[in-house]
């Protein structure tokens, strides 16, 4: 396969660990709550990103990245109903993403693609979704850290631990990796 789709795929499913591995610390009913009318929940957050991801994913050589049948602000009101569902509709998102991924050749990367009009290359389209999910994700992790309060596990190098994370890394010889693969 080639090092290109290998090396972005893990870094898609990094952020999908992220989010699934704070869904796994919080409450069933924690994940519904939002700190105000203007702010998203964990369940909202999931529900926006499925629905981007299917929009984004489908046809997308053949039809806009937005498609005329999303409805984007339904995507913030909850639809949701339980964490089975929630985690129904995350997975079935990425699936969306990694079906299409998985479809692609290193001859479609300057392929041109849109998104609302504006044409992007494959690639360009990737990091842009890339970047996007990984903003969400990351406040999904960070309302986790909030509800979960002093039970949070850490899903990276907890405080007070970097000099022996990096110990133990030095301690390992050079080599090339992506930063997943010990994960």
């Amino acid at each position: 396969m080639n090092t290109y789709f290998t090396q972005i795929k893990k870094e898609f499913r990094y952020y999908k660990m992220l989010g699934e591995k704070t869904f796994n610390q919080i409450p069933s009913e924690k994940l519904f709550w939002r700190a105000n009318d203007q702010s998203n929940s964990i369940a909202i957050i999931v529900q926006h990103l499925s629905g981007n991801m299917r929009s984004r994913w489908t046809d997308f050589f053949t039809t806009d990245g937005e498609k005329k049948w999303r409805e984007r602000e339904a995507e913030f009101r909850i639809f949701i109903t339980s964490k089975t569902e929630m985690i129904s509709v995350w997975n079935k998102g990425w699936n969306y993403l990694f079906k299409a991924l998985d479809q692609l050749s290193q001859n479609d990367l300057d392929r041109t693609i849109y998104i609302r009009n504006m044409g992007h290359t494959v690639r360009e389209a990737i990091h842009r979704q890339l970047a996007h999910y990984a903003y969400h994700v990351g406040q999904i992790v960070f309302l986790g850290k909030l509800i979960a309060d002093e039970n949070w596990s850490s899903l990276s190098i907890p405080v007070g631990e970097s000099d022996r994370y990096n110990q133990e890394k030095f301690a390992e010889p050079k080599e090339r990796k992506h930063f997943t693969d010990d994960l």
